[in-house]
């Protein structure tokens, strides 16, 4: 599994291949990119496409050829979820053997007639095998998972009660991503995880299956969310239109803007060579809103 002598700073950028890159997913891709490069470290790409029902054909290449055109240098081969089920297999095993995983039946019907989005742990009593359709849940222990985010601050969460029981393999037999973005991160070796932080409410998750796992818990950077008038997220379930080449120089300024760089009036009149520059040069992280949702004001 993965080396614990983590000596060189390693971050990435996860994009689902579900639908071209938009303002939203840029914010993810200049901050991660932005954060590797001040850390001189590596910065590398990941697919996430272990819901293969959500992948849209051909969005991965059309995901690299922006990222390409907006001039973004990786390290390393790019990983396809899909392509490391046998990773995710093992893991899963791990937690069978500690018995912290059970089968669970209950249907998607069933569990939207339940108050709580806590699930009331209907099936914790059920054993594996189980011959009936049935999804896996992890079994939440009574701890609180704590860690201390680089952008939004302390953060704390208690498993058992505002967590409870999750699933990490479907009834359809796909991993849920909990599990495997875990597995992928510890197999990258990935020492700083920068994303939305629309995701900073299943990180505590994800730390919990790290300890099970035995595996090192990298640090956090929840970035803010970029939101219409109406506070809804900009993104390719909203219906967000795909951000436009031509204007790159413009887009990756109202991006150093939204993440609180503040760079000089007539940037965006500039080669992308040159901005790229200014951004590696002038990056800090103390600088981004600790702000769940920013309404981004987008350059003309």
């Amino acid at each position: 599994m993965p080396n614990d002598k983590q000596t060189i700073y390693k971050g990435r950028f996860a994009p689902s291949p579900t639908g071209p890159v938009h303002f939203g997913t840029l914010i993810a891709a200049v901050g991660s990119y932005l954060q590797a490069k001040a850390n001189n470290g590596k910065w590398l790409i990941r697919m996430e496409d272990v819901d293969t029902t959500r992948k849209v054909e051909g969005s991965d290449k059309k995901i690299l050829d922006t990222l390409e055109a907006f001039r973004f240098e990786w390290d390393g081969e790019i990983i396809y979820q899909s392509e490391q089920t046998r990773h995710y297999e093992k893991a899963l095993e791990q937690l069978i053997d500690q018995s912290l995983v059970f089968p669970c039946l209950c249907s998607r019907k069933q569990l939207t007639t339940i108050d709580s989005d806590i699930y009331p742990g209907t099936c914790r009593d059920r054993k594996l095998p189980e011959n009936n359709e049935h999804a896996l849940r992890l079994l939440a222990k009574n701890i609180t998972i704590e860690f201390d985010d680089i952008v939004m601050g302390k953060q704390s969460q208690s498993m058992a009660q505002q967590c409870g029981d999750f699933v990490i393999k479907r009834r359809d037999g796909l991993f849920a991503y909990q599990l495997a973005v875990v597995v992928d991160d510890a197999l990258q070796n990935i020492t700083e995880i920068v994303r939305g932080s629309d995701l900073l409410d299943s990180t505590p998750r994800q730390v919990y299956i790290q300890q099970l796992l035995g595996y090192p818990t990298p640090a956090y950077c929840h970035l803010p969310l970029a939101v219409d008038s109406d506070g809804n997220k900009i993104s390719k379930s909203e219906g967000a239109t795909k951000v436009d080449i031509k204007n790159r120089e413009k887009l990756i300024c109202s991006v150093l803007v939204f993440l609180g760089q503040n760079p000089p009036a007539d940037l965006s009149s500039c080669n992308i060579n040159d901005i790229w520059k200014w951004a590696e040069e002038h990056w800090d992280v103390s600088h981004i809103q600790s702000k769940t949702h920013i309404q981004p004001v987008l350059s003309q």
